[in-house]
């Protein structure tokens, strides 16, 4: 269930960074979709010390909800960045 509820939060995260960004390629939003899962379910299981088919503490969920967010906005800063320079 932890599982779960780590995916979700990390697919709506993404939905909304690229929503606030502004995003429209399809192709962007699917990337930030895929970089919040990945951050959130990596950053839930270190926190929750590994165990992540069982329960979920509001402490790994509130880690995962900041390093989702920190990784989110290092991608755009990056992403603005690079499409500046071209």
């Amino acid at each position: 269930m932890a599982l779960l509820v780590l995916i979700v939060l990390g697919a709506t995260l993404g939905w909304l960074a690229s929503i606030l960004a502004r995003t429209e390629a399809p192709g962007d939003i699917l990337r930030q979709v895929a970089l919040g899962m990945i951050v959130s379910v990596v950053a839930g299981e270190i926190a929750n010390k590994g165990s992540i088919i069982g329960s979920l503490s509001f402490i790994s969920l509130g880690i995962a909800l900041a390093a989702t967010g920190v990784a989110l906005v290092l991608y755009h800063a990056v992403i603005t960045r690079r499409k500046v320079r071209v």
